[in-house]
């Protein structure tokens, strides 16, 4: 199946001085199909926290290159130098945004990556192409993983089945087919018959805009719906599992993702239906014992409020608008990751699966 590359480093890798990185602007779709070129840090960070590029794989991915497109002009003269602006580097794009832990975890990778190659005594030009090679073998990790994440999900789903599912955790969200997705198209690949219910995913619309149009382009039929009319459905429509994505889960397997999954999860769970999340390893955070301690990020008042450029709610109205919720480990069915489904207790288990 033909996926969508999300984001590339475009340039000889053995040359990172002269690299740039593009991404598909997530914003444009699905009217317009184009790409941001980022030939200098301030622009992928800007990227990232507009959301031209989003998903929490994804922006692993993006905050790894973004590390060696802010270093490769480096003037630093030592190793030392540069580990020092890899580590101011990756403390400027962690401001971008603070929920999705892979972002984090990519940049402490590629810290960590500096300091080994400064150990091994390499010299600057040499730390670069290690960073490059660092940052490239993300994205080709996240690419198999969203594969095993893939097969592992869909042994999961019957023949024929009916998925509904949530913001958009697919190619674009990711270095391949994706996550939720994922577990969509390798069910079509090996030629299940399975349809799809999109919620249109408020305010910012990401189910309508990209989870349909993957869908779409896929050639898997898929219907999209307002976020409300879910219980609908699931209570009408014949839904054999709502399967999501995640930004973070925490140690006892509280999963957050974008806002809504929570209630969806409460509508899944009355109507008796299976309520998969897809994510990969690198999605939990063990540091975190449950998800209330997991950081919600809050977006712009103006997404709710004026969505697309045109108000929809009085000037004088307050706005809440949290960019994600948290789903309690007790309302998880199983968590899909290229490991294998985890299933409750699922505290138990993310503890066997990740040591």
């Amino acid at each position: 199946m033909k996926t969508v590359a999300t984001i590339e480093w475009v340039g000889d890798p053995e040359r990172p001085r002269t690299g740039r990185v593009r991404l598909v602007d997530q914003t444009r779709l699905p009217v317009d199909f184009m790409h941001v070129e980022c030939d200098d840090v301030a622009v992928l960070w800007e990227a990232i926290r507009s959301l031209r590029v989003r998903g929490a794989p994804a922006l692993g991915i993006a905050a790894a290159m973004g590390v060696v497109l802010g270093v490769r002009d480096t003037p630093a003269c030592s190793a030392g130098e540069l580990v020092r602006e890899v580590d101011e580097m990756a403390s400027y794009l962690g401001t971008s945004r603070p929920t999705a832990v892979n972002l984090f975890w990519a940049l402490d990778r590629m810290t960590a990556t500096a300091r080994r190659l400064a150990g091994e005594g390499a010299e600057v030009d040499g730390m670069l192409r290690g960073l490059l090679a660092e940052a490239l073998a993300v994205q080709e990790e996240d690419r198999q993983v969203c594969r095993a994440i893939g097969r592992n999900g869909a042994a999961l789903l019957p023949d024929p089945c009916t998925v509904l599912t949530h913001c958009n955790a697919g190619g674009l969200a990711t270095a391949d087919y994706g996550t939720a997705l994922g577990v969509i198209f390798a069910a079509h690949e090996a030629g299940r018959k399975i349809s799809v219910y999109a919620d249109e995913t408020r305010p910012l619309l990401q189910g309508a805009r990209l989870t349909a149009w993957e869908l779409v382009e896929a050639g898997i039929p898929v219907t999209v719906i307002c976020d409300g009319m879910a219980a609908v459905v699931l209570r009408d429509k014949g839904i054999d599992a709502v399967v999501v994505g995640a930004d973070r889960i925490a140690r006892n397997g509280d999963v957050a993702n974008k806002v809504g999954t929570y209630g969806l999860s409460v509508l899944a769970r009355e109507h008796g239906v299976a309520f998969y999340v897809a994510a990969p390893v690198s999605t939990f955070d063990l540091a975190l014992e449950e998800g209330s301690r997991i950081p919600i990020e809050e977006r712009p008042a103006e997404e709710v409020a004026c969505p697309f450029g045109r108000r929809t709610a009085p000037e004088k109205a307050e706005v809440f608008n949290p960019a994600f919720d948290v789903t309690p480990a007790a309302n998880v069915t199983a968590i899909i990751t290229e490991r294998g489904a985890l299933r409750p207790p699922l505290a138990e288990a993310i503890g066997l699966a990740l040591g």
